[in-house]
Parts: C-alpha cells; structure tokens; sequence
C-alpha cells in the first residue's frame, strides 16, 4: 500500500513550503562536482509537484534561490540560472496540461534577463490555471521583503493613503510579495538542518514545521506523503487550548 493511501485528502495542507536544501552535499559524497546535484534536485522538483498535486494540495512554494545565493561562485550560479531557463522550456508543457499556474517572489529584476524573460513568459502563460500554485522563490529572502514591506507603507502613510491606525495583518499581507497567498500551513526542510535560512518569515507564523534527513536530490513522492501524515498527526491550536478546539 503506498503511503498515500494513509493520507486524509480532507486534511491536506493547502499551502506546502519547502526549503529545498541538500544538492551540494549529494554531490560531494558522490564525488561530483556541486552542479550535478542541482540537475538532480531538478528532477525531484518534477516529482513533488507531480505528487502535491495527487494529495491536492493548492499551493506548493519552493524555496529555489536566496538573496544569500548571489554570493556563491560564479560558475555555479550561472549554472543554476541556466537550469532555471532550461527546466521553464522543457516543463511548460506538462504545468499546462495539469491546470498548473506558476508564480514567482523575490526581487525578480536581479535575474539574468535570458532567465527573467523565460520565466514572466510561463507565468503569462499559465496564469488562468487552476488546479495548483506553483510558487517559485527566486532571488528571495524574508528580511529584504519585511524591509521593501516596511518602506512601502510607510510611504503611503506620509502621504496620507493609509492612516496610522488602520496598519493590521491585512495590509501588511498586501504589501508582502505573497499578497495573493495563503498562510503557509506545513514547512518542509530537506537534508537534515534545522533552520528557516530567511524563507517566508511572516508567512509562517502558524505553519507546522517538518524537518527530514533526505537530501533534497534523493526526495521522493513517498517523502512528501510522509511529511503530510506527521502534519495530519499534529493538532493546529493557533494560541488555543486543546479544550477550546473541542
């Protein structure tokens, strides 16, 4: 029986997060070189969405690329932008046929424009699907958007759009670069750290938090099942008392 038999499609998560963490290190105990750990975390990408959307999960959120990340050497950054272009190009077809829509957060003007163009060009493309939100982390980090967030509504505050008093969850959501995303309910981090690493700070503050020592390459189908089956064992109290929720 495969693990997703145990799943109660009533209880899924709308909103998976994953921090997709472990290529580099599944490279190096092969003894290759970091690069070919990324090609093979692609495909794991191919296979967790494919597996969210058989639980039906809504919406599934990877965290592909830090603002932290630009920091790493050059070859190995090109590497991953051309990944990027070529894994839009050769999956479009298959996001499209599964009612797929992808988005995209961070600031996306840093990109390459070759990987930029790819990118909007899916977004346009899949926008009117429906069935999942794929949602694509790119040049992200959680400070640097609570900081554009915080600039932002302070702006129209002095300029008389919003008033002081009226600042509560709502607008700061509208103003995040998730604006037109749930809360996330279950974070996933691969390859045995425990740690956010600046991922959706705000958007987590009630999310359940699912470590696995799987490297993020070796990710399968089951491991996804497995991490909403320990998330449907768990009771979301939100600040309440297990006597309130019943």
């Amino acid at each position: 029986m495969s693990t997703i038999d145990q799943i109660d499609l009533k209880k899924v998560p709308k909103h998976v997060a994953i921090i997709m963490d472990g290529n580099g290190r599944w490279a190096k105990k092969r003894g290759l070189l970091r690069v070919f750990g990324h090609e093979k975390g692609a495909k794991a990408v191919k296979e967790t969405i494919e597996a969210a959307g058989k639980t039906g999960v809504t919406h599934l959120t990877l965290y592909a690329f830090s603002t932290e990340n630009w920091n790493r050497p050059k070859v190995e950054v090109d590497k991953l932008m051309n990944l990027l272009v070529s894994s839009l190009k050769k999956e479009f077809k298959t996001l499209h046929e599964n009612k797929i829509k992808l988005n995209a957060i961070g600031n996306l003007n840093e990109l390459p424009s070759k990987a930029y163009k790819e990118l909007t060009e899916v977004i346009e493309k899949t926008k009117n699907n429906d069935k999942l939100v794929l949602t694509l982390a790119l040049s992200y980090g959680s400070r640097d958007e609570i900081v554009k967030t915080v600039k932002e509504i302070a702006k129209k505050v002095k300029n008389n759009i919003i008033s002081l008093e009226n600042i509560d969850d709502s607008i700061i959501n509208e103003h995040l670069y998730t604006q037109n995303l749930p809360d996330v309910d279950l974070l996933i981090r691969t390859s045995g750290e425990q740690r956010i690493s600046n991922f959706l700070l705000w958007q987590i503050a009630y999310a359940e938090l699912y470590f696995t020592d799987v490297l993020w390459p070796d990710f399968k189908k089951e491991d996804l099942y497995k991490a909403i089956i320990n998330y449907q064992n768990r009771e979301r109290r939100f600040g309440k008392t297990s006597e309130q929720l019943k």
